[in-house]
């Protein structure tokens, strides 16, 4: 196995990529793009193997800045150093090549000297940046699990106590960050954001948490309640709130400050006629008003000591009409948007399963504020995936494929590239045989435009196309599902999806 680190060399001019390879072949294994469309296909593919690239500034195709605007777009200006080789001498060449991201510059004519020792000292420093980093990411990780299981533990002792399986901790969580999402693409009238999300969710799993003042036997009385018991059960949204107003210093929290929230006044109703304080519309926080909803669905979904569990189907209709007290009307919508995947994800979920999400999601979403870079951990979890998804792909003898908006390219598994006869890698398919042979061009073009059209809610599209097979028309079933960049305004980047041949049923 070579041990040598890789680095990326891209200079149009093949006689200069020639000169660098003679300079530092001995001590790196070198890979070469003649533009920066080729260097960012092979950045796509290999981000986390490469660990230093030399970039030329003027090329034709994709010239050296536009590749820097896409490496900081992509992040992967934060795992790979740049170094700019030019002739170019120009102060406002360089420093907008340092704005972007380059560590350093070396000009042409190169001085092997020079080049190889200013490769070296920039691999060790972002190395040195990179342990700190993980370091730091691995702290936060830490923290995170921490806190994550300290809430988990407070909410499931209160659901022992209740006589219930736990899960409802778990479900409350899932609901409120569907709705939440939802509710953020279809208005920016509620003082939250996406990062909030996380806290939100956090937060819901405190709803309950002033049922430990509860009597254990109207806690888990098998039956209706009297309306004097019912008068006892209703306390636990005031003390819950109170026990986190008494946390010694921590009243600034946004965490506390969302859970106080969630605690008081998610049995509040829009039209007011909830407890224990009779707020009305508006006035009830979104934060409850969400939870509220979420814990409305579980409970009418959820088999109870004085009730069985309703179907998806029923709990949603009974809270629409107004069985369940009045909710929100944007909320509503939120609800019947996600219905499909509401069902879907409550079909999957488990305890363990989703603490390890959400805290890889937590860490995700400092990486992407900059602050660190990948932890170890985090490129493991990666790699098992891409392995499976190798496997997966090998043996179910269906043409995988990854599509990439910017830049735009089509990367194929390795078995549905053999059996095409096509490079795993195709640089602007829409030109490529695959978009005009394999695919006709008019149904490639349709499906690139589904794909665009999705949601981060609704992110399947599920297409026949009759295509071309080594000469041979077969219809074909394509299903993708679309990603997206997980910003304030979710950004469509591409999709992936599979080709499957379904020839015989239309026989």
């Amino acid at each position: 196995m070579d041990s040598k680190k890789k680095v990326l060399i891209v200079d149009d001019s093949e006689m200069n990529r020639s000169l660098l390879i003679d300079m530092l072949d001995n001590d790196f294994t070198i890979i070469e793009a003649a533009n920066g469309m080729e260097a960012a296909a092979i950045l796509h593919s290999q981000e986390h193997e490469i660990s230093l690239m030399l970039l030329d500034i003027v090329m034709p195709v994709m010239d050296g800045f536009e590749l820097l605007a896409m490496m900081n777009k992509n992040g992967w200006i934060k795992s790979i150093p740049v170094i700019m080789i030019s002739a170019e001498t120009v102060p406002t060449y360089v420093d907008r090549a340092y704005d972007l991201g380059v560590m350093d510059y070396i000009s042409r004519p190169f001085d092997e000297r020079t080049v190889q020792r200013r490769v070296i000292s920039t691999i060790m420093l972002s190395a040195k940046q990179k342990e700190l980093s993980h370091m730091v990411t691995d702290q936060i990780y830490k923290k995170e699990k921490d806190n994550r299981l300290m809430i988990e533990i407070l909410s499931n002792l209160v659901e022992f106590r209740n006589g219930e399986s736990g899960l409802h901790v778990l479900h409350i969580h899932t609901i409120t960050e569907l709705l939440l999402k939802r509710l953020l693409l279809k208005t920016d009238k509620y003082p939250i954001s996406q990062k909030d999300i996380p806290l939100i969710c956090n937060a819901s799993a405190l709803h309950d948490i002033g049922k430990i003042a509860v009597p254990s036997e109207i806690l888990n009385k098998p039956g209706r309640l009297t309306k004097e018991e019912f008068e006892v059960m209703k306390i636990h949204s005031a003390e819950g709130a109170d026990i986190l107003s008494r946390i010694p210093m921590r009243e600034n929290e946004p965490l506390i400050q969302f859970g106080y929230q969630i605690c008081r006044w998610h049995h509040e109703r829009y039209d007011g006629k909830g407890y224990p304080d009779g707020l009305k519309g508006e006035d009830i926080p979104i934060a409850a008003q969400v939870v509220s909803l979420a814990d409305v669905y579980d409970a009418l979904t959820s088999k109870r000591v004085y009730k069985d569990a309703y179907s998806h189907e029923k709990a949603i209709e009974m809270i629409l009409n107004g069985e369940c007290g009045q909710f929100n009307p944007l909320l509503l919508g939120c609800l019947t948007d996600i219905s499909d995947t509401l069902k879907k994800e409550l079909g999957v979920a488990s305890l363990g399963q989703h603490s390890e999400k959400e805290i890889l999601n937590t860490v995700e979403q400092i990486l992407e504020r900059g602050a660190v870079d990948v932890s170890e951990r985090t490129l493991r979890l990666l790699e098992r995936e891409r392995e499976k998804y190798r496997f997966y792909a090998e043996f179910s003898q269906e043409i995988h494929f990854e599509y990439t908006e910017r830049p735009e390219m089509i990367i194929l598994s390795e078995w549905g590239a053999k059996y095409l006869g096509m490079p795993e890698i195709i640089l602007n398919p829409r030109e490529h045989e695959f978009g005009n042979e394999v695919f006709c061009k008019k149904d490639f073009e349709h499906l690139l435009e589904q794909l665009k059209n999705t949601t981060p809610e609704a992110p399947i599209v599920d297409e026949e196309y009759l295509l071309n097979d080594k000469g041979c028309k077969k219809w074909c079933r394509v299903i993708g599902k679309s990603m997206w960049v997980n910003k304030e305004v979710p950004e469509y980047e591409g999709a992936i999806g599979k080709i499957s041949d379904i020839s015989r049923r239309k026989i």
